[in-house]
């Protein structure tokens, strides 16, 4: 299938409002370019590699960029799109420079674009996500390398709620434990428990691209014989008991399935819930110790939470 890329020119201010009407005109997703991120001053607390281009940004204002499919009135689209940004400035919206173009993108060189903005990252005392095509030397000599390849599959290891799991599991895991991965993804909590010395994990998820993806990143990482990876819908495929179940997922989806939690969880063990944004943390909590966990810790990493409970 033939792509178009529509690309504008326009300031921060007019970012939300041209987003929206990108979406309604059809797009699925959005690419936001903005210049003030060169600039932008980062917390370094475990050597995150930020390596940004600047030839990848505007020298001012933002680009934003979305893709509709080739077809018989795109024509007719990128005119409504055209017109629906002029008529922000009826609104006191400054839509900055209001240049767009268009351009056509082939299929396969759109779905791997994305690449050249994932790169090596220290998320952790220990755990660095390193892209599969990418060339790394470890730093420390007791660091853990978690290779991934995430194809279709949400999970590039690098998103908060992610980085905030993997500290967690650092810093609860015990050796020869037995770990259940809820909505495992492209598989970097599985993978990452595995390398932390664990005896087994059953990763799971209700997406077949994701459990596909999972898979061949296990193997990527050469932890096969620890992980099984299977299709399932939240701890519908558990049998036996675990010492650490982890879910990185949607707030509400965590709190139907506290009560399955609970009862799979061994005395003493440990459940690591995140993908919470900061509104949802408290409902979180109450569910989890209604329940009858314990709260352990409540992590944060910009607007999102990880809470780690605990079976007494």
């Amino acid at each position: 299938m033939k792509w178009s890329e529509i690309s504008i020119h326009t300031a921060n201010e007019a970012v939300e409002p041209i987003s929206n009407i990108l979406y309604e005109a059809g797009a699925s997703g959005i690419v936001i370019e903005d210049s003030q991120e060169l600039a932008k001053t980062r917390e370094n607390v475990y050597g995150e590699i930020y390596d940004l281009d600047p030839s990848d940004f505007p020298v001012d204002g933002v680009v934003v960029k979305a893709y509709l499919p080739v077809t018989s009135f795109l024509a007719e689209t990128v005119e409504e799109i055209k017109l629906a940004i002029t008529n922000l400035h009826q609104f006191d919206i400054n839509i900055g420079a209001n240049e767009v173009t268009t351009s056509e993108v082939q299929e396969e060189d759109w779905a791997t674009a994305w690449k050249q903005y994932y790169h090596p990252v220290k998320i952790s005392n220990r755990f660095t996500i390193v892209p599969s095509w990418e060339e790394y030397k470890p730093v420390e000599s007791d660091e853990l390398i978690i290779e991934l390849d995430p194809g279709m599959a949400f999970g590039t290891g690098t998103h908060p709620t992610t980085v905030l799991s993997l500290q967690a599991l650092e810093k609860y895991i015990k050796p020869n434990s037995t770990v259940i991965d809820v909505g495992t993804g492209s598989g970097v909590l599985a993978i990452g428990a595995a390398l932390l010395g664990v005896k087994s994990v059953h990763a799971l998820d209700l997406d077949e691209v994701a459990v596909r993806s999972a898979k061949e990143n296990v193997v990527l990482n050469k932890v096969e014989n620890s992980i099984n990876v299977v299709q399932g819908n939240l701890l519908d495929t558990v049998k036996e008991p675990a010492d650490l179940v982890v879910a990185n997922i949607l707030a509400e989806i965590i709190m139907t399935f506290t009560n399955d939690a609970y009862s799979i969880v061994k005395p003493g063990g440990y459940f690591i819930t995140s993908g919470i944004i900061e509104g949802k943390k408290e409902d979180v909590k109450k569910s989890l110790l209604d329940a009858g966990f314990d709260i352990e810790e409540v992590m944060m990493m910009e607007d999102w939470v990880t809470i780690i409970c605990r079976k007494s």
